[in-house]
């Protein structure tokens, strides 16, 4: 195990696509052929339990003009072996197989054990404290960097904070002690595979109370002896941003990402301080309409949570109403799709800042898929080991500066200062 991390540098994969023919898998293989078309030095896999849809995947590829045959590798979460045979094999392993809390653990007990490093797109914090419980000592002990949530859940939050207080380090010479999250606008459709994710939260904390204080805990993946307490506003109902002159709703996502953006408060040794408060919340229009909307989409997402707590009403939803897994948004859904987030950053002195990050491809898939694929390259060929050594990360401490330079040239991101505030 102490050797893995030298022996990277033998193994013949950059990056292994794990789960590529999932919905989102598919996307970020395709992203990936075309991004690497060019690439000679840059050597990558797909892998799977089923070989024909992997071929099926690999022609497809091969037909979309990729000068280079994509390899195939047969890999199975029931068989620890195969896994290890993979994981083996790759400097870095995407994981794409959602839900995570049924299917994830065997993926990052391979890689924790064989030094190698992993990204995903969970959005279940849960399942990131289990994993980060069993298997923190083992990754910090191999050399693996294990990095969650490299999609919509959480990347533009944890980079979008990470980048608001470099600004106001930058312009007043301090961090912000407190920062709003507002969602302005998005545009995107959604897969089976994120409502299954969801359906298996509300699975857990309908059958186990213990689940319910650990979703409710801001601070659920700060693990350190001495983690703050400081009470987080949740913007659980509507209410009204005299700021802004806007009506609030909740933000269904705010859930995992507070928790990755305190995380990495924690991960950098809380350059952020340690009192620093943070929540989210989505922007509805001022006015009647404003408020109906927001009263709305509150008592839609209220209802959806209680419904899915409760195993026959959750079963009725999935088979009836629910997109099935495998299922989302098409390709031109994709491409029309975008994002714009705003944060409100204040200082101890009461200076005040603020940034956005936007997107140009709907949220979860067309951008996720770049986002993920970015994460895994970064990992790969611009942090040392040195610099970030093994154990669980976030993407913004692990990744930092040298990601957002990805996301901006590669991925339709943009992270900006915003002077009207």
């Amino acid at each position: 195990m102490a050797n893995s991390v030298e022996k990277q540098d033998n193994r013949p994969y950059a990056v292994v696509l794990y789960g590529a023919t999932s919905f989102v898998g598919q996307i970020t293989a395709k992203y990936l052929s075309q991004f690497l078309a060019d690439s000679n030095d840059v050597e990558w896999a797909i892998a799977g339990r089923d070989e024909e849809k992997l071929k099926k995947l690999q022609s497809e590829i091969s037909d979309s003009g990729s000068a280079k045959k994509v390899d195939i590798i047969i890999a199975n979460s029931n068989d620890e072996a195969s896994l290890d045979e993979m994981t083996k094999q790759a400097k870095v392993v995407i994981s794409t197989v959602g839900p995570y809390l049924k299917y994830g653990e065997p993926l990052i007990k391979s890689c924790a054990n064989n030094g190698t490093d992993y990204v995903d797109l969970t959005g279940e914090a849960i399942f990131i404290k289990d994993m980060m419980d069993k298997y923190q000592d083992t990754a910090s002990q191999s050399g693996a960097r294990i990095v969650n949530s490299c999609g919509f859940d959480s990347i533009p939050s944890d980079l979008g904070v990470y980048f608001t207080q470099q600004q106001a380090e930058k312009q007043f010479d301090e961090v912000c002690e407190k920062i709003h999250m507002r969602v302005k606008a998005a545009k995107g459709g959604l897969s089976g595979g994120t409502v299954a994710s969801m359906a298996t939260i509300f699975e857990e904390v309908g059958k186990d109370k213990s689940r319910r204080k650990q979703v409710a805990n801001p601070y659920l993946l700060n693990d350190d002896a001495d983690a703050p307490n400081v009470r987080q506003k949740n913007v659980s109902k509507p209410e009204y941003d005299s700021e802004h002159g806007r009506w609030l709703a909740p933000f269904v996502m705010a859930s995992i990402n507070t928790r990755i953006v305190h995380r990495t408060n924690q991960l950098t040794d809380y350059e952020y301080g340690r009192e620093f408060k943070y929540d989210e919340a989505m922007w509805m229009k001022d006015g009647v309409k404003g408020q109906l909307t927001s009263y709305a989409l509150s008592a839609g997402l209220f209802g959806f949570a209680t419904t899915m707590m409760f195993k026959p009403s959750r079963e009725l939803l999935s088979k009836h109403v629910l997109p099935k897994s495998g299922s989302g948004p098409s390709k031109s859904e994709q491409e029309n799709g975008y994002f714009d987030i705003r944060f409100f950053g204040y200082t101890p002195s009461n200076d005040s800042i603020s940034t956005k990050v936007t997107g140009d491809r709907d949220p979860g898939y067309g951008s996720t898929s770049r986002m993920l694929a970015q994460s895994a390259l970064c990992l790969a060929q611009d942090i040392s080991h040195q610099d970030v050594k093994g154990g669980f990360w976030t993407p913004a401490s692990a990744m930092g500066d040298k990601l957002i330079a990805r996301l901006e040239e590669h991925s339709g991101l943009s992270f900006e200062v915003v002077e009207d505030k």
